[in-house]
């Protein structure tokens, strides 16, 4: 997947954590913003900003190549789920279906009778 520049927003901060005077003095946290997604990665594990640019190019385009299938599989699914809503029951199907209606019926008018009877 190729990253357009003019589609990226790249904000620079000081890191915390390991990397001493270095990282409390310059800012080597990369914070990288697509547009037209609204995706942000944030890279500051490196003593170095080009470095962290780097690493938050590649979580980018690991991220939208993530967020692509996600999307290619919720619309698989829904094109499924459309297709079992709209499918017909088989005529074997459809019988079971009917005589499990048929006995339970039975069932309901017995207890009617029952009553009647006490």
């Amino acid at each position: 997947m190729k990253l357009e520049e003019k589609d990226l927003v790249e904000e620079f901060s000081r890191s915390g954590g390991r990397g001493g005077q270095n990282v409390q003095k310059v800012e080597t946290k990369v914070v990288l913003r697509h547009i037209p997604t609204g995706v942000t990665v944030v890279a500051q594990e490196e003593r170095f900003r080009e470095a962290n640019r780097i690493r938050a190019r590649k979580r980018m385009v690991a991220a939208l190549l993530e967020r692509e299938r996600r999307i290619r599989l919720a619309k698989a699914a829904e094109r499924s789920k459309e297709r079992s809503r709209k499918a017909k029951r088989s005529w074997g199907a459809t019988r079971d279906l009917v005589e499990g209606k048929r006995q339970r019926a039975k069932i309901k008018v017995g207890r009617g009778k029952w009553r009647e009877d006490g």
